[in-house]
């Protein structure tokens, strides 16, 4: 009797689809208010997920879907750090 394995599923806050957690990236804000991607998955602080794409990202800063989930303000200089290690993460 084989039993089969449940794969975690989260929304994109950009696109809207749900996809495989370990397919998406966590943007967290900590207890400090700073807000950072974790590729982990394991940091502590309130969590989002995004798919790996700079279009969702794009996406999620226009329809403020980061701003809802994490519930909190996000300034313009926090989207363009997380431009730059989305781009980082997509080329490897």
């Amino acid at each position: 009797m084989a039993t089969t394995k449940k794969i975690p599923m989260r929304q994109c806050v950009g696109c809207g689809e749900m996809k495989a957690k370990k397919d998406m990236i966590r943007v967290i804000r900590t207890t400090e208010g700073e807000i950072t991607l974790d590729a982990t998955g394991r940091k502590n602080g309130r969590g989002a997920y995004i798919c790996v794409d700079s279009a969702c990202l794009a996406k999620a800063e226009k329809n403020r879907g980061l701003s809802r989930s994490l519930k909190t303000e996000i300034p313009p200089e926090i989207y363009e750090e997380l431009k730059k290690e989305m781009l980082e993460i997509e080329t490897r």
